[in-house]
């Protein structure tokens, strides 16, 4: 086994051990956690991507934004569904974040349900909480996010576990026809990271 895999098939609590250390060691990231926190946005989540593509990059010795094109945030607001708060909050970050060497792209979980279904054809049930939304995602792999808490710990959140992320393996999470996102993103994800395992989405 390569010692990309060192932490897979461990117990769930090294794996978020390492998850955490791995995210301590990333500047970045925590510039956006720690920014996060100051700005009291209600539920926040740094998620998906900027998460587990620099737990691929430290574990197979690549520069740790490799891969990353924006560094995806939630939160969840449903006292004003419209789109001039959600516009205000995104120019809020947008300015906050402009020194990092990737774009930091913020989303009200709370209206999801009023562009999805126009935009990608399915049907979507409201969310009630920005952590509801990771176990929609195409891929069980990529359903990680985070949290900078009032104490200085991080809080994971994982509905399906760390292994898989761990394990180099992205696996379809079928609860939505994500069909082609699921293969757009797992065949980008290879041209980056060779070690990773496609997983094919159910017949």
């Amino acid at each position: 086994m390569g010692d990309h895999l060192k932490f897979a098939g461990a117990d769930a609590a090294t794996q978020r051990a390492a998850l955490v250390q791995i995210m301590r060691s990333q500047p970045e990231l925590m510039d956006v956690l720690e920014g996060l926190r100051a700005l009291a946005l209600p539920d926040p989540l740094l998620t998906s991507g900027a998460i587990y593509n620099t737990v691929w990059n430290h574990l197979t010795g690549r520069p740790a934004l490799t891969g990353v094109n924006d560094i995806d945030v939630f939160y969840f607001d449903g006292s004003d569904l419209s789109w001039g708060a959600e516009d205000k909050m995104i120019r809020a970050l947008e300015a906050r974040f402009a020194h990092l060497p990737v774009p930091v792209q913020v989303r009200n979980q709370a209206r999801v349900h009023l562009w999805f279904e126009q935009k990608f054809g399915s049907p979507f049930t409201p969310l009630t909480s920005s952590s509801e939304m990771l176990g929609r995602y195409a891929s069980k792999t990529h359903a990680v996010g985070a949290r900078l808490l009032a104490d200085g710990e991080i809080e994971v959140f994982a509905p399906f576990g760390l292994d898989d992320m761990f394990s180099f393996r992205m696996v379809p999470n079928p609860v939505l026809n994500n069909r082609i996102a699921h293969n757009k993103k797992g065949e980008r994800a290879l041209t980056f990271w060779p070690e990773l395992t496609l997983v094919p989405w159910p017949d």
